[in-house]
């Protein structure tokens, strides 16, 4: 059952202050590097129940008035045609997009950088484009023997052969389309031609997970790992924090283990080092936020659950490999659970055996578990939401919200008029006909009415997915698993 277990609106006022007082302590010029999303947490937003996925951005609307995106791309990324996995879109056009939602909500995107860059034809179309939409470019250059040769970076054969980033605010927000894009090495590439200016800069990082002040192994930061298991992130002790403070925190492998290069590189810049760990240059203030410990480890257990999944069907796809899945399993056992612990697994299963084919479960949020089975008519997705819709608003069993006479027209659009091979519908077919129905159909009416009530639920079907119906549990907020296996044999699934 849904317990919130987050204080959203205690953490948008503390986060805000504490990147004001990092910025201030800077003498007021801040590069401030973004991990993770910041548009639609929604990792963030299921471990942390009451978390808002939208959390990051409302903070920023509330330092709008000095705030300033840099968006940072790999030019090796762009060349590699390298995609976003839960968009289906390039780094470059995501670029791009990030801009239109950036601006759409009053925030001033500056510019975008080009890291990597060495004239490669697909970058380089690129940049034609954004110069040719008004976007400011600037360009990054590989550094050899970088992050390790501290003495050639910190040079003008090092950070000074880069573009310098001409910004207007004291924030500055160097985000980017996913991992491995510089948005480090920019922000230090900054500090360095800033230096040579004679402007007062600093650097922090915001990112969200691990959460610095909660245990090793507490299972927010276990499932940090589990959602990183493809990057081989590994959660441990900051020893820099420890040694200099004496106090236990949490951080992770790749930025305890470049910190020494980083204070070297902060020593040529500044000619010392303001940091004396990877937790100092941190600004995440979220564990302080955390209202009810137990609601926060019970999600938190459900994600680890859910990336297990997730694992297991990216390697069915050829996605990931047999390390990974076997990542996911050690950090399961780490939580001391199993994928019983998603009680919507064994009753997925259950109802499989029962009608011998494809079933869905649906946990709804006040615990009640719906099912529903793969028919003639309808997909086993369909079927589910179609009954959680029944139960949520009450409506008898016996009534068809969409009779035969309704189902059985668009079953012959899809095969016989437009040549489909699965007369099934699919989920998003069956809300259109559902809305079409509503008009003169009082329970399809009250039906529609429950959607909203369908976010936070918890799903499983005993086969994968068809794209559109993943894509629909998704965008009303159902949080869907499946068995690694598809419901044919055909080697091509769309």
């Amino acid at each position: 059952m849904f317990k919130v277990g987050f204080d959203n609106d205690k953490y948008l006022q503390m986060q805000s202050e504490h990147i004001l007082e990092r910025i201030h302590s800077f003498g007021g010029k801040l590069y401030l590097e973004f991990g993770g999303k910041l548009f639609d947490d929604y990792h963030a937003s299921r471990v942390l129940p009451g978390f808002a996925p939208d959390s990051k951005i409302r903070m920023l609307m509330k330092m709008k008035d000095q705030a300033e995106i840099v968006i940072v791309v790999s030019a090796v990324a762009i060349e590699q045609n390298k995609m976003r996995a839960d968009l289906g879109i390039t780094y470059d056009a995501d670029a791009i997009r990030l801009i239109d939602a950036f601006t759409g909500i009053g925030l001033y995107v500056g510019s975008v950088v080009i890291t990597q860059y060495t004239a490669q034809p697909a970058a380089d179309a690129f940049i034609k484009r954004l110069e040719n939409l008004g976007v400011r470019v600037f360009r990054h250059y590989p550094i050899p023997g970088y992050p390790t040769n501290a003495k050639l970076i910190v040079s003008e054969e090092g950070y000074g052969k880069n573009d310098y980033i001409e910004t207007k605010r004291s924030l500055v927000v160097i985000t980017a389309p996913g991992p491995g894009s510089g948005k480090m090495a920019t922000c230090l590439s900054q500090l360095y031609h800033d230096s040579k200016r004679g402007i007062k800069s600093g650097y922090a990082k915001f990112e969200t997970f691990p959460i610095w002040n909660l245990p090793l192994t507490h299972p927010v930061n276990i499932a940090y790992e589990a959602a990183t298991a493809d990057l081989n992130d590994v959660n441990m002790i900051d020893p820099f924090h420890l040694e200099a403070y004496g106090k236990t925190t949490v951080n992770y492998n790749r930025d305890v283990e470049i910190f020494p290069v980083l204070r070297l590189i902060f020593e040529g810049i500044y000619g010392t080092c303001p940091y004396k760990s990877p937790t100092d240059m941190g600004v995440n203030m979220a564990g302080y936020c955390i209202t009810d410990d137990e609601a926060v480890c019970e999600a938190a257990k459900m994600e680890i659950v859910r990336r297990y999944y997730d694992t297991l069907c990216k390697k069915c796809r050829g996605l990931a490999d047999e390390g990974e899945v076997y990542k996911s399993e050690l950090i399961m056992n780490r939580a001391g659970i199993t994928t019983d612990y998603r009680r919507t697994v064994r009753a997925a299963i259950d109802r499989a055996e029962e009608t011998d084919g494809p079933a869905v479960a649906i946990e709804l949020a006040d615990g009640r578990i719906v099912t529903g089975k793969t028919t003639t008519l309808l997909g086993a997705s369909a079927a589910a939401l179609l009954n959680a819709l029944k139960v949520l608003g009450g409506i008898n069993d016996e009534i068809h919200l969409l009779p035969p006479a309704v189902l059985e027209p668009l079953c012959h659009l899809k095969t016989e008029v437009l040549g489909g091979h699965n007369p099934r519908l699919h989920a998003d077919e069956i809300l259109i006909a559902l809305t079409l129905s509503a008009a003169t159909n009082p329970a399809a009416d009250l039906a529609m009415k429950q959607l909203p009530k369908l976010r936070g639920a918890e799903a499983h079907g005993t086969v994968i997915a068809a794209a559109v119906d993943a894509a629909l549990y998704r965008k009303l907020g159902i949080n869907l698993t499946t068995e690694p296996k598809y419901q044919t044999k055909k080697l091509f699934h769309a």
